[in-house]
């Protein structure tokens, strides 16, 4: 029996690319699966340096949903997030990585399993693949990524790091 897919949202495949370690994915889940509107948002950023990054990363496949339709269920959230979401419900994911507040509620009263890009650097650490979580989150804030004062807090306190 294969293994359940990991669905990635947008913001951490821009988050872990910007501070160059995209790798995780592979290190940590083995394959990482996108929907096409995620893929859309993620080349519209940077179109050739993402390309790029997609195109030497095989370990993140774009996946397209069976039934777009099911998309619309999720129409409070944007496009992206909908697919991440629709495409996890079609295939049973065991994991969705997904920032979005609004779009994680949703996913955790559908019954997936959420992880943000702190918590797949939290795991990184936990399995030694990075020594240390508190320099990362620095980078993904110089790189443009939000992460609130608690979130910090408290990702430093798990990781050992206060």
């Amino acid at each position: 029996m294969t293994e359940k897919p990991v669905i990635s949202n947008t913001s951490p495949l821009i988050g872990l690319s910007g501070i160059n370690l995209l790798s995780l994915y592979r290190d940590i889940y083995t394959e990482v699966w996108i929907p096409k509107e995620v893929e859309n948002e993620f080349l519209a950023i940077n179109t050739d340096l993402h390309r790029s990054i997609l195109t030497n990363s095989p370990w993140i496949k774009t996946v397209d949903l069976e039934n777009p339709n099911i998309s619309l269920e999720y129409s409070r959230l944007d496009a992206g997030e909908a697919e991440v979401i629709a495409l996890a419900k079609e295939h049973d994911a065991r994991l969705v990585i997904i920032d979005d507040q609004l779009a994680r509620q949703v996913a955790l009263n559908i019954g997936l399993q959420v992880k943000g890009i702190v918590g797949v650097l939290l795991e990184a650490k936990e399995v030694e693949l990075i020594d240390t979580v508190k320099p990362l989150l620095f980078a993904l804030q110089e790189n443009g990524i939000y992460l609130g004062n608690a979130l910090i807090k408290h990702a430093l306190r798990v990781a050992g790091e206060e």
